[in-house]
């Protein structure tokens, strides 16, 4: 699997507005990780770094 596809999971899970700190990925999209598609999880991790930016930029 590519890279972009790999779980970005880092066991340092910490939800927070359904959100996980850790990874920034949604609980939706942590539940679902292993029944999506290639392309969903691509995407999933795209949006995931982009949360993670964002709350990094908050502080």
């Amino acid at each position: 699997m590519g890279k972009d596809a790999d779980n970005p999971c880092i066991s340092k899970c910490q939800i927070r507005d359904e959100v996980c700190l850790g990874c920034g990925r949604s609980k939706d999209d942590i539940r679902k990780w292993k029944k999506m598609k290639k392309s969903e999880r691509i995407e999933a991790v795209q949006k995931a770094k982009a949360r993670l930016k964002a709350k990094k930029g908050k502080k």
